[in-house]
């Protein structure tokens, strides 16, 4: 599979598996988890994308069991994860209500926390999971330069962030931030005319796809999208996901779709949408389809 390079030494499978639906088909066993990192290795996906919040604040532990079980698999993996987001459940069903922590305090619990639950030594990439209106961005800036010096995170990034949050944090840090991960799929196309794309695009910067399926609408609701999708997936004599998929892929930004499913079948078939070049012409019908009217 195509890697995608971030820097001089840190780079991605071109599609990243998400595991934020890791805990919800009940079965966290050590051998279900490692069945599915492995129908992901097996076809080169490497990169694993986490959040402390994801299994209201279990999913890490639960691909920690994994790891510790198998520790050769560690060598085989990248992994992302995020954190900031405080919500009342899991370890803090105490708190009042759900807010977001970018202090540095926080920060840096969240990271020993997630090395911790994951049983690794350093994280591939953090994220500051979403914008947070009462951020110390000179704080913010600090802790994330503080924790690449450390070795704990080798790079870091964002994700929901507009450009002026982006251009924000990052005018107070010493090291680049690598990537945005924002939702983006057919369902959620505003990014290719709102500027979000545009303004990574513009730098050089490869942006995360988080829901590129919307969340498995795509693929249910009978509506004209559904309709397009299913008349391409017939003409590439494919599936609506590995078409939807390849929608993205297609994008000359070199976007990184962030695919979670917890479907064995599904994840043997993931890589199917690298390999599905869609033409202009379909590229268009979708996106037509997509915001309900030609271009104009």
């Amino acid at each position: 599979m195509e890697r995608v390079h971030f820097s001089k030494n840190i780079s991605f499978s071109r599609i990243i598996y998400g595991m934020w639906r890791l805990t919800e088909d009940g079965n966290i066993s050590v051998e279900h988890i490692t069945k599915k990192i492995s129908l992901c290795l097996d076809q080169g996906i490497t990169t694993f994308d986490q959040a402390d919040i994801y299994g209201d604040y279990s999913a890490e532990e639960t691909l920690g069991n994994a790891i510790a079980a198998d520790k050769a698999i560690r060598n085989k993996m990248e992994i992302i994860t995020k954190c900031d987001i405080v919500a009342p459940c899991g370890k803090f069903a105490a708190e009042p209500l759900k807010y977001y922590n970018t202090s540095k305090e926080h920060i840096t619990q969240s990271v020993n926390s997630s090395l911790k639950n994951m049983k690794i030594d350093h994280i591939d990439m953090l994220l500051i999971h979403r914008p947070d209106p009462f951020m110390n961005a000179d704080e913010t800036g600090q802790v994330l330069d503080e924790l690449i010096k450390s070795g704990k995170v080798r790079a870091a990034g964002v994700s929901n962030f507009k450009p002026w949050d982006w251009n924000l944090l990052q005018s107070r840090m010493e090291n680049p931030l690598l990537t945005n991960q924002i939702e983006f799929s057919l369902s959620k196309h505003e990014p290719l005319t709102n500027g979000d794309l545009s303004f990574h695009y513009e730098k050089g910067v490869n942006i995360m796809a988080w829901s590129p399926l919307g969340g498995g609408r795509l693929l249910v609701e009978k509506n004209e999208l559904y309709s397009t999708l299913k008349r391409i997936a017939y003409n590439y004599e494919s599936d609506l996901a590995t078409i939807a998929l390849a929608w993205i892929l297609s994008h000359p930004s070199r976007i990184l779709p962030v695919v979670g499913t917890n479907n064995l079948e599904r994840i043997r078939k993931i890589h199917m949408a690298t390999d599905t070049k869609i033409d202009r012409a379909s590229w268009f019908a979708l996106y037509s389809a997509s915001i309900g009217h030609e271009v104009p």
